[in-house]
């Protein structure tokens, strides 16, 4: 698959992991199994990419001794998902031009 496109995608499905409430990366990628595979050395720079335009913000917790970082999706978060899925049904649009109704 193209990385462009993987990009944006990785991106929908991390908001998307978010749209419902705070999580921390260990159970956004476990979350997001069987939808698509998202490794820690992925998902990281996602989050931090996303926090970075606004999309995502974070907060920090112990727990078990441990300082565990909290994400939460913003509203420009949950806009950006509504346009990925805009972007989603015109990408399929021109790909049932192309390709026919096979889809």
């Amino acid at each position: 698959m193209d990385a462009q496109i993987k990009k944006g995608i990785l991106d929908a499905c991390v908001l998307y992991a978010l749209r419902g409430g705070e999580s921390y990366g260990y159970k956004i990628i476990s979350d997001l199994k069987g939808i698509i595979a998202v490794s820690e050395s992925t998902l990281y720079p996602i989050l931090k990419r996303l926090e970075g335009v606004g999309a995502l913000r974070t907060r920090a917790e112990e727990f078990n001794g441990r300082l565990r970082k909290y994400y939460s999706i913003t509203d420009a978060g949950r806009q950006k998902l509504e346009e990925y899925r805009y972007d989603f049904e015109e990408l399929i649009s021109i790909y049932k031009k192309i390709f026919g109704e096979r889809l």
